[in-house]
């Protein structure tokens, strides 16, 4: 149990009479990469945003580092580790990719209030931050209006922002959306190299990235778990081809 960082027990959902999740039990441990894979439908961004904390379950706990979150609102589950992107972007469009940075940095160290104007003479947060885009390609837009950006630089700038606050849980809902291929391998491949004790969680419908990146995958279909195997024994499995990925 110690190395859970993550975990929802019985957890239920239901939209008025209809029910989306019946008990679900799920782990995530310390520095794993996990990926849940399903339909259309399955309840995979409900699932997330259940253990984000933008819906409330019906019934059931989750626990974020030991700690009941159930009730925590989402800006108090981002300060306790637990950070997410979304399927469809969330940026700072007025803002360039290093101003929308050093501002994630400095509400994770405490200081988002500091006066704009300061901003320029925080050199260590500015090298952070200045870092933190060169890992993902994006040193030599760092400048540049970020509702300029190509959507592809966009998805990239997301995950950087979720990386700014240090998360314990680093929750990825659909990652290399409108990326190359390309692009998405080297997404992944920047993933793989974070911290150990960081744990990844993400939703991806691409299956050479899940095969290749993911520890453990977790199948969901019709608002159950259909199985949570090694991606070798998923990619095998009968139930899994039945439900999703095809014969």
């Amino acid at each position: 149990m110690s190395g859970i960082i993550l975990e929802t027990r019985h957890m239920r959902m239901a939209f008025g009479g209809l029910v989306i999740f019946e008990g679900i039990d799920f782990a995530l441990r310390r520095g794993e990469r996990h990926a849940i894979i399903g339909p259309n439908g399955a309840g995979k961004t409900t699932f997330v945003n259940l253990v984000t904390g933008l819906l409330k379950p019906i019934s059931g706990t989750i626990w974020l580092d030991g700690q009941d979150v159930t009730r925590q609102s989402p800006q108090q589950r981002v300060k306790s580790g637990l950070v997410r992107t979304f399927q469809i972007n969330s940026l700072f469009k007025a803002l360039n990719p290093l101003e929308s940075v050093l501002l994630a940095l400095l509400e994770r160290d405490g200081r988002g209030r500091i006066a704009w104007q300061k901003v320029a003479a925080e050199k260590q947060q500015i090298d952070e931050a200045m870092a933190l885009l060169a890992r993902f390609g994006l040193a030599g837009d760092a400048y540049t209006l970020t509702d300029s950006l190509a959507y592809g630089k966009q998805r990239l700038l997301e995950i950087v922002l979720a990386l700014a606050l240090k998360p314990k849980v680093l929750l990825l809902d659909e990652p290399a959306a409108g990326l190359s291929t390309q692009q998405g391998h080297e997404v992944f491949s920047q993933l793989a190299n974070l911290p150990g004790d960081t744990a990844i969680l993400f939703i991806e419908h691409d299956m050479n990235l899940v095969f290749q990146y993911a520890d453990i995958v977790s199948v969901f279909a019709a608002g159950s778990m259909v199985l949570q195997d090694s991606p070798e024994n998923v990619r095998k499995s009968p139930r899994v081809r039945e439900v999703y990925l095809g014969a």
